[in-house]
C-alpha cells in the first residue's frame, strides 16, 4: 500500500461510539408452520439484509451525534508512522477462507492516524457475527507493549484479497481504512486515488463522514462477487451503503447509498473521488527533482447529460480553486490517469503509470446539479489535494431520505470510454515565436494541446481539413493553428490568448471537421499575471 502519510486529511475525521449489531427476522411462510400436530411453529430464521442497515441509519440519524470515540490504549495512541507500519496482519489468519471460496479478509490494526475503532461483522447464513479482536491476528514487529491490549481494542478497517493477477496468489482487491475512504484495484494496477462514501464542503470547513460498522457476506465457494454493507455517520448525516464488488481486469463496484440528513447540507458530495496532482507537463513549478511528473490522476473526464465529453486537465494551483460543471442527468464522471508512459515519471518504486482511474456512472436520473472539482495547493506528493464529486442543486434537508445508485469502475486504459479524439497532453508557454525580437505582452499565453485517437491519425495527413473551435470566458483568442504530431498519431493544437492582467478565464477548445466534432472538449482555467 502507499505510504499512510498520504492520508493526512484523515486527521480531521470526526469520531463516535460503536453500535452493536442487529438483525432482521425473515417472515414465516405458511409452509414453515406445522399446525397438524398442534406443535408450535418453528422459529423464524434470522436474515440480515441491506434494509437492516437502512433502518439502523435512520434510527441513528434520529439521535444526537456523539463526537468523541473511546480513547485508544495509550501505547497505540502514541505510535508513529514507522511503528504503525510495523504492525501487520498474519496472512495465515485470513478470514473467509473456510468456505473454500477465493476471497480472503484481513484486518487493519488501530493506531497512529486511525484512532477510531470500527466493528466488522461476517454474515453467515443470514446471521451477522462481529469479528473479535485478538492479538494473535497480528505480527507487531519491533513494537513491544508492557501488557496485553484489551480484548475490545477493535479494528481500524479491513481489506479483501482475491487472485486478481495470478490464480495462485491472493492480491489485495479492496480496502476500507479511515473515514469513508476505500480503494480498489483491477488487474496490473497500483493503488493511487481513493473513493469515498460522502464528502461535505470539500476544500472548505470540511466534515468527514465515517463508516462506523461493516458487514461482509461470507462468499460461497463459487462466488464471483462479494457483498459489503456499511453504516455511515457524521454530525450532519447518516447513511447505509451497499457495495457489490466484482473483481476483474477492470474491477467494478456497484454502490447503493441511502442517506438521512441531520442538518441542511448545501455542498453534499456524492460519489466523491480523492487523488493527488503535484507536478505534470502543464505546470513546471517544481523541477528540483529527477522525476518529470508526479500525479495519481492527470484529468477529470465528464460525460454530460447532452452527450458532450469534457476533459479538464488537473493542476496544482497557487491557491485553492473550485470548478463547477453544471449538468442535468449526468451520464458519468471520473478522475483518470491518461499518461501511461513510464519515462514521464521515472519512478521505479511508485509506478505512477500504473495508477488506475475511477469512472462513476449514475444509475437512474440524478437530476440537476454540478460536478465539482476542488484543487488544493500542495508542495509535496504525499498530500491528496484533488477532490471530484457530484453536488446536487437542491440542498439536503433533515427529514429527507436520499437514495443514490452508481457504479465505479477501476480503469487501466480509459481510451475506450468514448469514441472521439482525446486530449493527451497540455502545455503552456510564452506566445513569442522562436527568434522573434517582439516583446511578449502582459496577459498573453500560448497553450498547446495534443489530441489523439479515433480518426485523428487520418486527418493528420491533411490538417487543413480540421478546425480548432476555441473560445474564452473573457479576453480573446489571438490566433490558433494545427500541426501533425506523429508521436501521438494525431494533431497538436496551439492557441494564443490575450487577457487583462489579473483576470481569471476558462479556455475551451475542441477539433472539428465541418459540422462534425472530432474530439472531446478540452477546458482549462488560467489567470493572467
Amino acid at each position: 500500500m502507499k505510504k499512510l502519510s498520504r492520508r493526512r486529511l484523515l486527521e480531521l475525521m470526526s469520531a463516535t461510539a460503536l453500535l452493536s449489531p442487529t438483525m432482521a427476522l425473515a417472515q414465516t411462510s405458511p409452509a414453515q408452520t406445522d399446525t397438524s400436530s398442534g406443535g408450535a411453529p418453528p422459529q423464524a430464521t434470522p436474515q440480515f439484509v441491506y434494509d437492516d442497515v437502512v433502518r439502523r441509519a435512520r434510527e441513528l440519524g434520529a439521535v444526537p451525534f456523539e463526537p468523541n470515540p473511546p480513547p485508544l490504549p495509550e501505547p497505540l495512541a502514541r505510535l508513529d508512522y514507522d511503528s504503525y507500519r510495523d504492525i501487520r496482519f498474519r496472512p495465515e489468519r485470513s478470514l473467509l477462507a473456510q468456505g473454500g471460496g477465493q476471497f480472503r479478509m484481513q484486518m487493519f490494526h488501530p493506531g497512529f492516524l486511525f484512532k477510531r475503532p470500527v466493528t466488522v461483522n461476517i454474515i453467515r447464513e443470514g446471521v451477522p457475527t462481529p469479528v473479535p479482536y485478538s492479538a494473535q491476528l497480528f505480527d507487531y514487529g519491533r513494537n513491544k507493549f508492557d501488557k496485553p491490549l484489551p480484548v475490545n481494542t477493535g479494528f481500524a478497517g479491513f481489506r479483501l484479497h482475491y487472485p486478481l493477477n495470478d490464480p495462485r496468489v491472493h492480491d489485495e482487491l479492496i480496502a476500507f481504512l479511515g473515514a469513508s475512504y476505500f480503494r480498489f484495484l483491477g488487474r496490473d494496477q497500483r493503488y493511487g486515488l481513493s473513493a469515498r462514501g460522502l464528502a461535505i464542503n470539500a476544500g472548505g470547513e470540511e466534515e468527514f463522514p465515517f463508516f462506523r460498522e461493516f458487514w461482509i457476506e461470507n462468499p460461497t465457494p463459487d462466488a464471483e462477487r462479494v457483498v459489503i454493507y456499511a453504516l455511515l455517520d457524521s454530525a450532519s448525516i447518516t447513511g447505509a451503503f451497499q457495495f457489490l464488488v466484482y473483481p476483474s481486469k477492470e474491477t467494478v463496484v456497484d454502490v447503493t447509498a441511502t442517506l438521512f440528513p441531520r442538518k441542511t447540507i448545501t455542498r453534499l458530495g456524492i460519489a466523491p473521488l480523492t487523488s493527488m496532482y503535484y507536478v505534470g507537463e502543464n505546470d513546471r513549478r517544481f523541477l528540483d527533482e529527477y522525476r518529470p511528473e508526479l500525479h495519481d490522476s492527470d484529468g477529470l473526464l465528464i460525460h454530460s447529460g447532452t452527450g458532450e465529453w469534457i476533459w479538464r486537465p488537473l493542476r496544482n494551483p497557487r491557491e485553492l480553486a473550485t470548478s463547477a460543471f453544471v449538468e442535468n442527468n449526468l451520464r458519468g464522471f471520473g478522475l483518470l490517469q491518461r499518461d501511461r508512459i513510464f519515462e514521464h515519471y521515472q519512478d521505479l518504486d511508485l509506478h505512477y503509470e500504473l495508477r488506475p482511474g475511477y469512472w462513476v456512472e449514475p444509475r437512474g436520473n440524478w437530476g440537476e446539479g454540478h460536478v465539482e472539482l476542488v484543487e488544493i495547493p500542495t508542495n509535496e506528493e504525499t498530500n491528496d489535494n484533488i477532490v471530484a464529486s457530484w453536488v446536487p442543486r437542491t440542498p439536503a434537508e433533515p427529514g429527507q431520505t436520499l437514495v443514490y445508485r452508481y457504479r465505479i469502475t477501476s480503469l487501466g486504459n480509459a481510451d475506450q470510454l468514448h469514441p472521439g479524439g482525446r486530449a493527451l497532453n497540455t502545455y503552456q508557454t510564452k506566445p513569442k515565436a522562436a527568434g522573434s525580437p517582439e516583446e511578449v505582452k502582459p496577459g498573453t499565453r500560448r497553450f498547446l494541446i495534443d489530441f489523439a485517437g479515433d480518426d485523428l491519425a487520418y486527418f493528420a495527413r491533411d490538417p487543413n481539413l480540421v478546425e480548432i473551435d476555441a473560445s474564452l470566458s473573457a479576453g480573446r483568442v489571438v490566433r490558433s493553428y494545427l500541426v501533425p504530431n506523429p508521436k501521438v498519431r494525431g494533431l497538436r493544437a496551439a492557441i494564443d490568448i490575450e487577457v487583462e492582467p489579473g483576470q481569471q478565464v476558462d479556455i475551451r477548445a475542441f477539433l472539428r471537421s465541418g459540422n462534425r466534432a472530432l474530439t472531446e472538449t478540452w477546458i482549462f482555467p488560467w489567470k493572467a499575471e
